[in-house]
This record gives C-alpha cells, sequence and structure tokens, in this order.
C-alpha cells in the first residue's frame, strides 16, 4: 500500500517477508552533543548504519578518526570538512587512516554506513 493505504500493483510479486521498513524520523535520536544526534538503523550486524543530523553552526564533538572505511551521503544540507563544502547529493568515503571533524553552517543530515567491528 502507498502512503494512503492504496494497493500497489507489484506484479503479483509477494514482499520479502524479512523486509524491516521505517521512517527515520519515527526513530528516536540520541543526542552526541549539543546540535549532533544520531539515529541507529536497523542492519545485519555487519555493518553500522546510522543517520546524523546536525543543526546550523555545528561542529561534531570530536576528531573522528577511522580505522575502517566509512561511508557517507549527504541526504540534505551541507558539510564542510577542512577548506570542501559537500552538499546534498554528495558521496564521500573515508579509507581507513583519515581523520576528520566535519562543520555545517546550514545543518545538515547525512547517511552513514562503516562496518560493525574494526579490521
Amino acid at each position: 500500500m502507498d502512503e494512503h493505504g492504496t494497493p500497489l500493483d507489484n506484479g503479483g510479486m509477494e514482499v520479502a517477508p524479512r523486509l524491516h521498513a521505517l521512517r527515520i524520523d519515527d526513530l528516536p535520536p540520541i543526542e552526541i552533543a549539543p546540535g549532533c544526534t544520531r539515529r541507529g538503523l536497523p542492519s545485519s550486524g555487519q555493518v553500522l548504519v546510522r543517520v546524523i543530523d546536525m543543526a546550523p553552526g555545528t561542529r561534531w564533538p570530536v576528531v573522528d578518526r577511522h580505522d575502517r572505511d566509512e561511508l557517507i551521503y549527504i541526504v540534505s544540507g551541507e558539510v564542510i570538512e577542512g577548506d570542501q563544502r559537500h552538499g546534498a547529493g554528495s558521496y564521500l568515503y573515508y579509507q581507513p587512516g583519515t581523520q576528520h571533524q566535519p562543520f555545517t553552517k546550514v545543518g545538515v543530515r547525512m547517511f552513514i554506513v562503516g562496518p560493525a567491528t574494526s579490521p
């Protein structure tokens, strides 16, 4: 069914019984620091999937050092990393050994995926 309760024509295919669908904003946010929240999303346990929201004028509270890959998709707003600005639709790939401390002037929502355990 769509958001109005109308049945969808899926060509007779059955919906996957293990599908876990949710609205991100229905999950309770966890405050990391003033203006920075995180929502953990369900996953296989082999990867961590999170949504990070940062209010305008916020800097991530610590330098984020990576011992594993971190993949970030900018959903909305803009994040500033050093002298680079990354707006909605940007994809950032941090490799092991990198570090950063995100900042935003306008606010940002980021979708982050990475391995659940260190290599």
